[in-house]
């Protein structure tokens, strides 16, 4: 069996944590300061019902949100999940491939604000809405190429 293609323009995500390694590959587009998140639904990432799991659609949705907040302005800055809110509008599928696009809203000195949209195609599958905490004391800023394919 051949493996689906990634949509042009994306690339692997280097340099993955250990927990996210588990839920990659995960893919990465740059378009100016944003940056959409990729992943193409394979079995592991499925529940009992079928369809893509819940939990492993809101991880993306939020690791897309920290990505694309750390690196809206320079230098980039170590952001922590305050709140998560998700609302589930479709299900996602197997072989579906899962673009994570994220609006920065608000950046603050000690919180920033964004939401998510995580969509196959046209189908709206889940919308999020973040706030994190912009971590300012001895954390060393996240490394340049990180998230850059």
């Amino acid at each position: 069996m051949t493996e689906p293609s990634i949509p042009e323009g994306f690339k692997p995500i280097k340099h993955l944590a250990a927990f996210m390694e588990m839920l990659g590959p995960i893919y990465v587009k740059t378009i100016g300061k944003s940056r959409i998140v990729g992943l193409r639904i394979a079995e592991k990432h499925m529940n009992m019902a079928g369809i893509a799991h819940g939990g492993m659609l809101v991880t993306l949705a939020d690791s897309a949100l920290g990505i694309n907040l750390s690196y809206h302005e320079e230098p980039p800055r170590r952001m922590v999940t305050v709140n998560l809110s998700t609302d589930f509008l479709q299900p996602a599928r197997l072989g579906d491939w899962i673009e994570a696009h994220v609006t920065v809203q608000r950046m603050g000195m000690h919180l920033a604000f964004a939401s998510c949209n995580l969509q196959c195609g046209q189908k709206l599958v889940l919308r999020a809405s973040g706030v994190f905490a912009i971590i300012q004391s001895g954390a060393a800023p996240p490394s340049e190429d990180r998230f850059d394919g």
